[in-house]
């Protein structure tokens, strides 16, 4: 199966950096209250069952990428539940900060790492480490709305009754594909919309020099920082 144009670019990236958590999307929650772990556990498998995307490897042939669906009773999303009752704050934050920076091989490993910290009586922390080729900002609701519903049902005993998506990702990649059409085809969409930018964009600098308190680095760190600004009305 190939892969869409989004998937093909953090792959591209995914091989000039090498293993690397730069492009890691992390989801961190916090439970109070009673909690069936071992339902978690079986929900957490369930989700990766129902979408694709949490189970797919990207190897390549001959440098090009594919993808592959694991198998859902294949997929090692490296659950874990760790008992870190009596850890201090900060070693706590270590555990988590270590997760949500998982370097994930995505030619082997499934683009998900999950784990359950218990913290205390009814305490817990939820760690979901997921690399951005398999999610996007808009992923996270429907991901915790399935994970919630998968867990009412297997705290009732019972495997979730919703209806098999009607459309994978995989499906928008292949639909992308036709309707682009090939780079080398003059007549495609792809040809016309890449030959519109580089006409819009032919003769601009390579890089937008803006001046800057220090020089830029020869390898970039992807480190940075929140700094609120207030702009007055006039």
């Amino acid at each position: 199966l190939p892969l869409s144009f989004a998937q093909r670019r953090l792959w591209f990236i995914h091989q000039l950096e090498g293993l690397s958590a730069t492009y890691n999307m992390p989801l961190v929650l916090r439970l109070r209250g009673g909690l069936d772990v071992s339902a978690l556990g079986l929900a957490m498998a369930d989700v990766v069952e129902r979408h694709e995307s949490l189970r797919t490897v990207f190897p390549s042939v001959e440098g090009t990428p594919h993808q592959v669906i694991v198998p859902a009773d294949q997929a090692d999303f490296g659950w874990a539940v760790v008992d870190s009752v009596g850890w201090s704050a900060q070693r706590l934050e270590d555990a988590v900060a270590e997760l949500v920076r998982y370097e994930f091989d995505l030619a082997v490993e499934v683009p998900l790492r999950a784990r359950l910290f218990v913290v205390g009586v009814d305490e817990y922390v939820l760690v979901l480490a997921m690399h951005h080729i398999a999610c996007d900002g808009w992923s996270f609701a429907p991901l915790a709305r399935d994970l919630g519903a998968a867990y009412s049902a297997r705290c009732a005993g019972a495997v979730p009754g919703w209806d098999p998506l009607p459309v994978q990702y995989v499906d928008y990649t292949l639909w992308q594909r036709e309707y682009l059409g090939d780079i080398d085809d003059p007549g495609s969409e792809l040809a016309e919309q890449v030959g519109f930018w580089e006409r819009g964009l032919a003769g601009l600098p390579e890089r937008l020099e803006l001046p800057t308190d220090r020089p830029y680095p020869l390898v970039a760190s992807y480190r940075g920082a929140a700094v609120p600004v207030e702009w007055p009305v006039r």
